[in-house]
């Protein structure tokens, strides 16, 4: 996995959110980020559960049209191919 990409999809996803929801959604992101960008990242099971967690939740934001859905696509697909 690249880190660059890796830390540039948390961009990303903080760059898409509204800006009302930003301070929200950026906290809840921590918990994700601590797992999926941990450098102790052995358990490939915790690794996959946490990212399909991620892509629910991106699915939620956009669903409350927090995130538009190009934003959700493309999230949602790197997501996929980083850590899934």
């Amino acid at each position: 996995m690249n880190e660059d990409t890796s830390l540039r999809t948390f961009d990303l996803i903080r760059d898409a959110v509204l800006p009302d929801f930003r301070e929200r959604v950026a906290d809840y992101l921590v918990q994700y980020e601590t797992v999926l960008l941990s450098e102790n990242a052995a358990d490939p099971v915790l690794t996959q559960a946490t990212a399909n967690q991620l892509r629910g939740y991106l699915r939620g934001l956009n669903t409350t049209r927090v995130l538009g859905m190009a934003d959700w696509e493309e999230l949602d697909r790197r997501v996929v191919n980083t850590w899934l």
